[in-house]
């Protein structure tokens, strides 16, 4: 897939989203909503890929909403964004509930809604110089993108609400601090170490990776009972799969697995 706004590279098992308006500081728009929308279809569709990165073009992550857009529509904003999120929120609960996990490279500033992109990643890597503002309430607006609930999966309900409240800019360690960062790295080095732990998790148990990832998006909503349901499903799922029949076969025999992704 490739369109202005962001192209898919293939490199074996792994998938790399690019997202490619450096110029504009990669913005969220009605474009960019779209093509985001059709990026998780492909992904989520490709069997044989088994973990993702998503990077940036330019000096920045992204600036996040396309303000510029909202200037000549104030009248329909209202409908506008109706119709952004319909694609882009789509597009986030796919990539939330595909097998391979999801990583992201972060440089620059990461604004508004790329935030929400962000924390709802298994893991994300921030280069040294990197910045996240809230920007929401900056223009009287409160929260898209999965930021109300990746931000407090990550940060906590009452810090991510300090963090939109106060409109608040974090640089790289106090997002680490904060849990909205998994790894800080050298500017010269965060794009290789992200690559690094993309393709360490794109050599993994695919299928696994998926149940893990969609056991922890019920853990804080379902009664104990419930959830210690769900994971009992999804071991047992798991137990079938060519992946865990190597990986027990490989502990006997005290050499590492070979996993398939099957």
């Amino acid at each position: 897939m490739t369109d202005h706004t962001m192209r898919i590279e293939r490199d074996g098992a792994l998938a790399r989203l690019v997202f490619s308006q450096a110029e504009r500081g990669n913005p969220i728009n009605a474009e960019f909503c779209g093509a985001f929308l059709d990026a998780a279809n492909t992904i989520s569709e490709d069997p044989s890929i088994r973990a993702v990165l998503i990077v940036a073009e330019g000096k920045n992550f992204s600036f996040g909403g396309d303000i510029a857009t909202f200037t000549g529509e104030l009248d329909r904003l209202p409908m506008m964004i109706k119709r952004w999120t319909a694609a882009l929120h789509v597009g986030i609960a796919r990539f939330a509930r595909m097998d391979a996990p999801v990583v992201v490279a972060v440089q620059g500033m990461s604004a508004g809604g790329m935030n929400g992109l962000v924390a709802g990643a298994d893991y994300v890597v921030g280069s040294a110089t990197s910045r996240y503002l809230a920007a929401y309430a900056g223009i009287a607006f409160c929260a898209d993108a999965g930021t109300s609930i990746m931000l407090s999966r990550r940060m906590g309900i009452a810090r991510a609400k300090r963090f939109l409240l106060m409109n608040e800019l974090l640089d790289a360690d106090a997002a680490f601090s904060a849990g909205l960062v998994d790894e800080v790295a050298a500017p010269e080095d965060y794009l290789a170490r992200a690559e690094a732990v993309a393709r360490q998790l794109a050599e993994g148990p695919t299928r696994a990776f998926g149940e893990i990832r969609r056991l922890f998006l019920s853990v804080e909503d379902q009664p104990l009972e419930t959830q210690l349901e769900l994971e009992a499903l999804a071991l047992a799922r798991c137990a079938g799969t060519a992946d865990a029949h190597e990986g027990i076969t490989a502990f006997a025999e005290k050499r590492k697995p070979v996993f398939k992704g099957e």
